[in-house]
Parts: structure tokens; sequence; C-alpha cells
């Protein structure tokens, strides 16, 4: 009987689940997209249960696309959208209010309040989140986003002191509600992006827990990112299939490109962009970045990733299409870019949720500069895609002040498929972008981690899984049009200032 995997890939703005052989390649794909929420400026909302009727339909449809027998499926890994947040009462097992997004700014303030607070010690309480969680107190994470639903949801912060409340990123969500078991759990990946958990001593921290007055009776339990989570109900796929692995997004993708050596680099370009780097099993700072954990395997010691997060990624190729009107499609704007020479001096920062790495300004917006009477929609599909290449340029910038070397840089995403955009991004960077000739890598980073757990795959091909298909060389030097970048930067957060 041929053996296959089944990956769960939940995102920002659609489910999936694909059928992989044990090679990688994709027997099966179901997708659907969900509904976003804006109930105010800067919210950003999905409904929890429509996540996971999405994503039950998603698996059903995979597997009816394979025209495979469901029993040939031998394990299951799941992967993430992080940070975002769900609250769910342990008797009734729903959702107390709507999940808050990771891009929602709505506790900018509350985080506010937190980095003027000090610790009993004296220090400031940035300096003590930094330290513990390796993260930048900011709206981004899911600390003060589990605060706001207990001070803001009538009756929460009573149900939350009496223990009837649980804590989930997307992942415990879908682990508690798609499997036999039902266990509130999560792994070290997705709970150090809560700003509630130590990476040093891999555990929840009790005067985190308490600074942001949050119970720590509605956490879940973290086990390691390659263990036994549970089986998926029998109900979904006509028997039980064993979880095996769970990472975040980001870290899955780190890993289904192969950087499961120190200094390896990878950028995902999905609704936002994400630059991680290996650093290995000890942690290192790095100023406006994230030092976050990749992974912890069984018996073996947590490895450890930088990262750099730039909020408005594919979003902003969206926003273009959807509000704007400027393209029809997001290949379309490939075409634009290279209708032109050159920017002609038309810039957009894409802030339209704040700034992430390295600014981590929540209250900056989006801004549009150099236009002329000349400039067209050409020149503002072009001011997106190079905003999504600068943004990566901001974060490697810091990299190369702290001395940490980045050689090249593979790629993965729905956005790397653009091949001026990469070409762009290699000039800006000054080293080779390789894409990855796997272009699921994400989904494939934790179908390859569960593969591996359920003993289908041995370790030494863990090592060399990643297979480049294209590279992008350096060509064209842009430090001017990147000097002009930061300027247009300074401007946004002076704006924002005022």
């Amino acid at each position: 009987m041929t053996q296959y995997i089944l990956s769960i890939d939940q995102g920002t703005t659609s489910c999936r689940a694909i059928v992989f052989s044990l090679s990688g390649e994709v027997i099966g794909l179901g997708q659907r997209e969900f509904t976003q929420y804006f109930p105010n400026s800067g919210w950003v909302e999905h409904d929890a249960n429509e996540i996971l009727e999405n994503q039950i339909v998603c698996i059903k449809e995979a597997v009816k696309v394979a025209g495979i027998d469901p029993a040939e499926i031998k394990c299951v890994g799941l992967t993430n959208q992080r940070e975002t947040t769900v609250v769910w009462n342990k008797d009734t097992g729903e959702s107390i209010h709507p999940a808050i997004v990771w891009q929602c700014r709505r506790t900018a303030r509350m985080v506010e309040k937190l980095r003027e607070s000090k610790h009993k010690s004296g220090s400031p309480m940035t300096d003590i989140i930094r330290e513990k969680t390796g993260l930048i107190a900011d709206a981004y994470f899911s600390g003060t986003k589990i605060q706001w639903i207990l001070d803001n949801i009538a009756g929460a912060r009573k149900l939350a002191q009496a223990g009837k409340l649980a804590f989930g990123t997307i992942d415990s969500w879908l682990i508690y509600k798609l499997t036999e078991e039902k266990r509130h759990v999560s792994e070290p990946s997705n709970a150090s992006r809560t700003m509630l958990f130590d990476i040093n001593k891999l555990a929840w921290d009790g005067e985190l827990l308490e600074a942001m007055n949050i119970p720590k009776t509605m956490m879940p339990e973290i086990i390691d990112s390659d263990s036994l989570f549970g089986h998926i109900s029998k109900n979904i796929l006509g028997f039980s299939v064993p979880l095996q692995a769970v990472l975040g997004d980001q870290q899955a993708a780190l890993f289904g490109q192969g950087c499961t050596e120190n200094g390896m680099f990878k950028c995902t370009y999905g609704t936002g962009s994400f630059l991680l780097g290996n650093i290995g099993t000890k942690r290192k700072t790095v100023n406006g970045l994230l030092t976050t954990l990749a992974w912890k395997f069984r018996n073996e010691k947590p490895v450890y990733a930088l990262e750099g997060a730039s909020f408005m990624g594919g979003a902003i190729l969206q926003w273009l299409r959807d509000k704007l009107g400027v393209i029809k499609t997001s290949a379309e704007s490939e075409e634009l870019a290279k209708s032109l020479e050159s920017n002609e001096g038309v810039y957009l920062v894409p802030a339209h949720v704040g700034l992430g790495s390295p600014w981590w300004n929540p209250h900056v917006r989006g801004t549009l500069l150099g236009l002329s009477r000349e400039s067209d929609k050409a020149h503002i599909a072009r001011a997106g895609l190079e905003s999504i290449a600068y943004q990566i340029k901001d974060i490697a910038y810091e990299i190369n002040l702290a001395k940490v070397e980045m050689s090249e840089l593979k790629v993965d995403g729905g956005v790397s498929t653009n091949n001026w955009l990469m070409q762009f991004q290699a000039d800006l960077l000054s080293v080779p972008v390789k894409r990855n000739q796997q272009t699921e890598a994400t989904a494939w980073g934790v179908a390859l981690l569960a593969a591996h757990s359920a003993g289908l795959i041995k370790a030494a091909e863990l090592k060399n899984d990643s297979k480049c298909s294209d590279t992008f060389v350096p060509g064209k030097s842009r430090a001017l049009e990147y000097q002009q970048w930061r300027k247009a930067v300074k401007v946004s957060l002076e704006f924002a200032d005022k």
C-alpha cells in the first residue's frame, strides 16, 4: 500500500489541506478562503468556527482530489497562522469572541502602558519581555489580545478566574476540535509567539501572565513539535490518523526550505513577509528583530531563529486589487512594474496596520509619496511591489549590522513567483535569491516533520530536502532607491508622531 502524508495548512486568508507523497509531490489539494472582518480601523478578526468548518471541507476535498484510499494516509502535520488568538469555554467548547488576528492593532494602547511599566526589580517591563520571550512588546503578539478579551467581553474574566476558559493560537483550537482526544495543547514555535512564554526555560512565565492579568489555567500544555498530538477524528476521514507534528507557519517554511543548520535564512512572501534565520541552539539578539523558537524535537535541544516580520507583503497587492482597482490580478503587477524603466520617485510605505521589524510602530499608517501628473497605475503597482522588497531589506540591514552572515536567501510563498520582484530583492540584498522547487514549502515542512516523527522518513533525508528551481543573481545597484525608501519611511513615522 502506498503511503501518504496529510498537511493541514491554516493561513491568514485561507484554509488549505494537501496530500503529499513521501517524496514531496502534491497529490491532492483543497483550499477555501474565509471571511476577513474589520470591525474598526486597525482591527482584524476571524470566525474560529468558520475556520474549523472550512478546514474540514479542505481535508475532505484534498483526499477526494488525490483519488486515494484514506487509509493510505499514515500521518498528519498541522501548520498555522501564528499569534491569532482564540478563547473558548471549556464546558461548551465554543469560542467566546471572534478570533483576534495577528494583524489586529486594537491593543496598541495596552502595549504602550506595558512598555511604560516597571518590573518589580526596577527594570523596564520591555527589557523583561525581551529577555524572557525574545520578543519586542507589540500588539502583534497574543498576550494583550487575551487580556483585551478578558477585559471587554461580559463575564469573561469571572469565567477565567474560575478556570473555565481556554486560550489557544489556531493550532491549539484545531487540535482541540479536530482530534478525538480533544487535548488542550500547543508546541514551542507557537507558544513563543504569545509574549507569555519563556524561551529559555520553555515554560509559561508567571510574571508575564500576572503583568497582563491572565490566569495560568487558560494556557495550553506545551509538548515537543514532533509529538503525537492526538488522532484526527474518524468523522472526518472515516478512520483515525495520528497528528504527528505541529509548527507555526514561518517555522514550518524554515524547515521545509531545508534550513536545518545554523546560518541558513529563508523568506516567505505571503500575506505578510517573514524572514527567518536558523541560529542554532544558542539564542542571539539583534536590534529590531525577534528571537523566537524554530522548533523543539524529542530528545533534542531547542533550536532558535532570528525573525523579521513585515505585516503587508502579498496583502499590499490585495489592497491594490480590491480597494484601489489598480490591478485586476496579482500577476498583473509584474507586467506593470516591467513597463517602467524606474519607479520615477514614487514610493509606497505599506503601513496599513503599522510597521513591523525593525520599526515596531503600530500607529504609523500607509503613505504614498512622490506622485506627479505623469504618475499612473504602473507607478503605484511598482511602488507596491518594491515596498515588499524594501521591508525585507530593512530587516537584512539590521542582520548585517549585527555581523550575522547571510550568504543567500531561500524564498517561497505566493508572491515569490513574481520574477521581477525576486530580481529586485536580489539586487537590494546583494546576495543570491533562491526560489524553492517545492512551492508548498510551509505545508511540506510540517508534513516532512510528521513523516519523520511517524518513522516514515529517516533523519538523514531531512538535511538536504530543499531543491532550488530558480536563482536570481544580484545585478543592478539599488542603493539610491533604498536611500529614498528610508526617507519615505521617516516621513511616515514623523506623520504618525504628529
